[in-house]
């Protein structure tokens, strides 16, 4: 009896558990008026942790049709030391400015036949790249005017689904529980994508939008010492906004002072390496003219990782139990 007792024991506590990560909740009228077409009876988040970040659905406009020009046709060439989240597949390169990115952080592009959303929340300095199929079938994303943990939530346009940008994971709708596929990307200045491919292309900012281009609305914001629209805490090491390198695969983060002091390091199979000359998209009105904050890389046999550079508060509010380095 006593083996029959434990399981059924273990049973009711997997049960507890499951009931506390799914409460039985309904979804605010105004949720449920915006997004008829959305699921909100499928969900393992408390309704409570999102909070709106003031634009409606689509209120920041991802990028459906981009445009990019090779090194050797920009007519307007970004500073080297503006950041870029950098991609290759087939053996071509692009280069995704933050500069853009900062105004509408979704690119639904297609890049060598594989459709991709190159993904950028500047609240959280999360910048990753998806594989953009769902199913088998490609969908486009777009931005819900939400925050969770002050993370960008995303939505499917196939069924209107919501989608954690940090995690790459549905949190509510059909798609609940699903993992987007990460495609490998780079967090790096310009002007080492540039040297690095000098065959590359580049997003071009587009006219219709009437953006800011270059320009951060943020001004000063990785200085502070309370992300925004975030109810959580930070304990620590370091500061709530300092940048630290996340390796898809591993429990710890490290952070770039840590990385700095180090480089080049490995951990399990991974190589980490440092380098100046990158600004902050976060710090100066002007991009361009924000603090050298550094580029880390991490390679797996010589191929870029899975890896993002984040602040400190949103790793650790997505993986409380894992530990930063820093010194």
């Amino acid at each position: 009896m006593k083996p029959l007792l434990a399981a059924l024991a273990t049973a009711l506590s997997v049960t507890a558990a499951a009931a506390q990560t799914a409460p039985s909740q309904t979804a605010p009228a105004g949720w449920r008026a915006e997004w008829p077409a959305t699921d909100f009876s499928r969900t393992t988040v408390d309704f409570g942790e999102i909070l709106s970040g003031g634009p409606p659905k689509d209120g920041i406009p991802s990028i459906d049709a981009p445009a990019f020009q090779t090194l050797a046709e920009l007519s307007e060439r970004p500073a080297d030391r503006e950041p870029v989240i950098s991609v290759e597949l087939g053996g071509q390169a692009r280069a995704y400015p933050v500069a853009i990115l900062m105004w509408h952080e979704i690119v639904n592009d297609t890049f060598a036949d594989t459709p991709i959303a190159v993904t950028y929340c500047p609240l959280c300095n999360s910048g990753i790249v998806f594989d953009r199929r769902l199913g088998g079938e490609a969908t486009t994303f777009g931005t819900t005017g939400k925050l969770r943990n002050s993370d960008l939530v995303m939505y499917d346009r196939a069924t209107q689904s919501w989608w954690q940008q940090f995690e790459g994971r549905a949190i509510i709708g059909a798609h609940l529980g699903d993992d987007l596929v990460r495609v490998p990307s780079r967090f790096e200045s310009f002007g080492e994508f540039a040297a690095r491919r000098p065959d590359g292309e580049v997003l071009i900012p587009s006219a219709r939008f009437g953006r800011s281009y270059g320009s951060n609305p943020y001004a000063g914001y990785d200085s502070l010492r309370q992300p925004f629209l975030y109810d959580g805490s930070y304990d620590g090491p370091g500061d709530a906004l300092m940048r630290v390198v996340a390796i898809d695969g591993l429990p710890d983060a490290w952070s770039f002072a840590y990385v700095q002091a180090h480089a080049p390091f490995e951990v399990a199979d991974y190589r980490v390496e440092w380098q100046a000359g990158q600004a902050s998209a976060l710090d100066a009105r002007t991009i361009s003219e924000g603090r050298d904050v550094g580029t880390v890389t991490v390679t797996k046999g010589g191929e870029t990782a899975l890896y993002q550079v984040p602040f400190a508060f949103a790793f650790a509010a997505f993986n409380p139990d894992a530990t930063i380095h820093h010194e």
